[in-house]
């Protein structure tokens, strides 16, 4: 499981970059709904954002999940070619596969990389 030091998660398997705000969904979330064939952005550029509300919507060939914003704040950029290539998310949930940006970037609760990682790992045992 690839679990960048630099990022912040969430309990419903979101990742928010503090350093960009940038966020999207870990490395964990895409291995477990499988290859992703679908993504649809809910907001734009300009909204704000709630932390824990939806941003996103994608689906597998196994599963539909909404995905949560990791951190509030106003929309600074939607990654408009996710939709046009929802396999990105499978490939590389931590770059091209980012879903929007905020400003602001006030987080709810999240962890640090390890206590992600020890998260996931008691998911699965």
């Amino acid at each position: 499981m690839n679990t960048p030091s630099n990022l912040k998660y969430t309990k419903s398997d979101e990742w928010f970059d503090p350093a960009s705000g940038a966020m999207g969904i870990t490395d964990y979330a895409q291995s477990q709904l499988s290859d992703i064939v679908f993504v649809e952005i809910l907001v734009d550029e300009g909204d704000t954002v709630e932390v824990g509300k939806a941003i996103a919507s994608v689906e597998s060939v196994k599963a539909s999940a909404e995905i949560y914003a990791a951190a509030a704040g106003k929309v600074t950029a939607v990654n408009k070619d996710l939709s046009q290539k929802p396999e990105t998310l499978n490939s590389d949930p931590y770059g091209a596969a980012w879903m929007i940006k905020v400003e602001g970037g006030k987080t709810g609760e999240v962890m640090d990389a390890a206590a992600y990682e020890k998260y996931c790992a008691e998911r699965t045992n």
